[in-house]
């Protein structure tokens, strides 16, 4: 084979990028499963190598807060592309609510893991070096959020960001946590696009009554 016909080598750090996200991607599987007590990486490594585990992580504990570290910057790199700046505060808003709530039902994962998180008391969470500056950035776009609609007169005024978060995530969440539990108990449709779609906008109307209500 001439080496005009030979295949581009891919450079080292791509080769390394790629190496280590296909190692989350299968570890996250497996922890989302099994937790972190449960989860073993003999079982990790039957779909990869164990070598690579360890040249690249360490251990179990730090390729569990890897896969944990990407699950939270995902999000905050969806919400980030989210349309915020057109139409009023209100249509903003409810464009975002929408969206974490389509996210967390697409992503199952992200709820697992921090519900595995929580039962560790967010040990895991503490050791990853700037995750909890990085978690503050949608609070900060929150924040605009609420200047803006107090501005237009459709926000009532001291809306605490974090507090408004914390509502969102909330009720995007249980979409998932719940949805087996809440289903078999009361046998309704928790998953498909279109009970996906609803529990959406229902957040949304919810999240902004709250916001906007009037004393």
């Amino acid at each position: 084979m001439s080496d005009a016909a030979k295949p581009a080598r891919r450079p080292h750090a791509q080769a390394r990028e790629e190496a280590i996200s296909e190692l989350i991607d299968i570890a996250t599987e497996e922890f989302v499963e099994k937790g972190l007590a449960g989860a073993r990486i003999d079982e990790i490594a039957g779909k990869s190598t164990k070598r690579k585990i360890y040249y690249y992580f360490g251990g179990k504990d730090e390729l569990y807060r890897a896969v944990l570290e990407r699950a939270y910057r995902r999000v905050r790199s969806s919400e980030n592309k989210v349309d915020i700046d057109s139409g009023t505060a209100t249509e903003a808003l409810r464009r975002l609510i929408e969206h974490d709530v389509h996210y967390h039902s697409e992503h199952p994962e992200l709820v697992r893991l921090v519900m595995n998180e929580n039962i560790h008391r967010a040990g895991h969470l503490q050791q990853i070096e700037g995750v909890r500056e990085s978690n503050h950035d949608v609070i900060d776009l929150l924040a605009k959020l609420i200047a803006r609609g107090e501005s237009e007169g459709s926000f009532r005024p001291g809306i605490d960001p974090i507090e408004l978060h914390m509502n969102m995530t909330a009720l995007a969440f249980y979409n998932v946590s719940n949805q087996f539990t809440f289903s078999h108990n009361f046998g309704i449709d928790m998953s498909s696009d279109a009970a996906v779609e609803r529990r959406a906008k229902q957040v949304g109307d919810i999240i902004l009554a709250w916001v906007t209500q009037r004393d």
